[in-house]
């Protein structure tokens, strides 16, 4: 994996967070940057844009920070590279499906309303539609 280093305003264009939440997520310990410049400035890896990733698309389903909080860990122990007792890898891969199994019951959800959402944009539509029409002589 490349080791260069981002500076906080690179990762945020490439994640299309704002500085802001990318400081809330150091603040709440979901991601913490690799190593700080000489001058102070926060850098960040490719292992870090990457775990922001995962964050910004938990977010639009409604995850908490605590359920990104325990994904995440879940997921770093599971990369981490070393053996795992098999009961701590079984707990670890039953967490990682449970949300799996959250994101796409979510997922689900989010398209049942957005279905809503797009007929009742297009009840609206037609009204319009039928307003604007010249109305019928008797």
């Amino acid at each position: 994996m490349n080791s260069k280093h981002m500076q906080i305003g690179e990762v945020a264009a490439r994640t299309e967070l704002s500085l802001r939440t990318i400081r809330h997520y150091e603040e709440t310990g979901l991601v913490v940057p690799s190593a700080r410049s000489q001058g102070g400035f926060r850098l960040y890896t490719e292992a870090d844009v990457a775990r922001l990733m995962v964050i910004r698309r938990m977010k639009p389903l409604g995850f908490t920070l605590d359920e990104m909080r325990s994904l995440l860990e879940a997921t770093d122990r599971l990369d981490a590279g070393e053996e795992l007792p098999p009961e701590e890898r079984e707990e670890l891969l039953g967490r990682v499906r449970g949300y799996e199994e959250a994101a796409r019951q979510r997922v689900a959800d989010l398209r049942t309303r957005l279905a809503r959402a797009e007929e009742f944009a297009a009840t609206l539509r037609e009204r319009l539609v039928q307003s604007a029409a010249p109305a019928k002589a008797p």
